[in-house]
């Protein structure tokens, strides 16, 4: 998932370090690929407190350069055989461009 609040150049280079990082073997085929979203750091901050609950791997990408140094900007979720947990922490959450206004 993404912060929905970076500028798109930023939104698209984060998703690539999330999913390029968070992978340390082959990927398994049938695996999904999914773009989920957040409004902001503070609510990426919740779902990977969420995740970590429920022991779902995945891995927290900060950045490390301006404009947005050190802040948690993606995450990415190590492909899992069971998705239960996983689903339980993030089903809630919108596909990037759906997201609602409030």
């Amino acid at each position: 998932m993404i912060r929905s609040d970076l500028p798109i150049g930023d939104l698209a280079a984060q998703l690539v370090h999330a999913a390029g990082e968070s992978v340390t073997t082959c990927v398994p085929s049938g695996t999904h690929a999914v773009v989920l979203s957040v409004p902001d750091e503070p609510a990426l901050l919740d779902v990977a407190a969420r995740l970590t609950r429920r022991r779902v791997p995945f891995l927290l990408v900060r950045e490390p350069d301006p404009p947005f140094h050190g802040q948690a900007t993606a995450i990415g979720l190590s492909p899992v055989s069971d998705r239960r947990e996983a689903r339980r922490a993030l089903g809630r959450l919108p596909l990037l461009g759906q997201e609602t206004s409030s």
